[in-house]
């Protein structure tokens, strides 16, 4: 009852904000929900626009609750992208509501069902971190790219050149992706990670992906789950685990020391970046940085 008080209480808000009147701007404002999103249409509007993230850098998206300042961020953007499958969970509802009121493009709706993951049959059980399959991440963006000169149909030359250029860049990452992986595949290594956010990577490189944690990290591990994957990383032979930037290495601290109760020492690696960029003029503080982070990363803590 308390969560359907709030939820009201957070729309009306919402549509009260929008009753004031946006500064006058020389730029349209772009507001995208996650640090990883944000990156990617600044690449595509380039000048045409100011493009901000919703939810700062080093934020969980699954956990993300919104605030009074990002309903003003909302209601006074020209534009909301944001990712959907259910990532932004808890402001999904929000974003039902403001399709009345606000242009909004969902970036990922147009993927084809069978290109998405899924934990269970619910709507809510698809696997949203698509951004780990390089490819199926510039398919998402293309969509976007088309919805954005659907917008603005004045901008079509100049996004059309942005995306050419940014999408050569996504296809040599995707060539490093299969290199650095292709080595750890005929070695024999996996990745272990504190929860289910690199599905899409393993499917897409060809490598195993085990987490400890869920689809959400909103799930917490038991002691069947940690018993299964300190004997998985035993027959493996496994040499490290690796923690995430957004999500407390407790639980893995305790895989550690279950397989160094089992004899088998294994290094705590990381963090890899999963539902976030690193800080701005960082090395992932950008997509592909990001990507080509964690893959030096994986590679450094699992090379044959």
């Amino acid at each position: 009852m308390k969560r359907i008080v709030a939820l009201t209480l957070l729309i009306a808000g919402l549509f009260s904000c929008k009753n004031s009147s946006p500064e006058t701007r020389e730029k349209p404002m772009i507001v995208a929900t996650t640090s990883i999103l944000a990156d990617a249409i600044s690449e595509i509007v380039g000048d045409l626009a100011d493009v901000q993230p919703l939810m700062p850098a080093g934020v969980d998206p699954h956990l993300y609750k919104a605030s009074v300042r990002d309903l003003d961020l909302l209601t006074n953007a020209n534009l909301v992208v944001y990712h959907g499958l259910f990532l932004e969970g808890k402001m999904t509802e929000i974003f039902e509501k403001l399709a009345y009121s606000q242009n909004l493009i969902n970036m990922s709706e147009e993927l084809p069902e069978n290109k998405l993951l899924r934990s269970g049959p619910e709507a809510h059980s698809v696997d949203p971190h698509i951004w780990f399959d390089v490819q199926l991440w510039e398919m998402a963006l293309e969509s976007t790219v088309e919805k954005l000169i659907e917008w603005k149909p004045e901008w079509e030359n100049q996004v059309r050149s942005n995306w050419n250029n940014y999408r050569k860049k996504l296809q040599e990452l995707n060539n490093y992706a299969q290199e650095i992986t292709g080595k750890l595949v005929s070695s024999g290594q996996a990745l272990v990670t504190a929860h289910d956010a690199f599905a899409y990577f393993g499917e897409a490189y060809h490598i195993e992906v085990r987490g400890l944690q869920g689809l959400s990290t909103l799930s917490e591990p038991g002691l069947r789950d940690l018993g299964t994957l300190v004997q998985f990383i035993i027959d493996r032979n496994i040499k490290a685990v690796f923690a995430e930037q957004t999500i407390s290495p407790r639980a893995l601290n305790a895989l550690v020391q279950a397989c160094e109760k089992r004899n088998h020492p294994i290094q705590l690696a990381g963090p890899l970046f999963t539902d976030s960029l690193d800080a701005p003029n960082t090395e992932a503080g950008t997509y592909i940085g990001m990507v080509r982070s964690n893959l030096n990363t994986i590679y450094q803590a699992l090379q044959p």
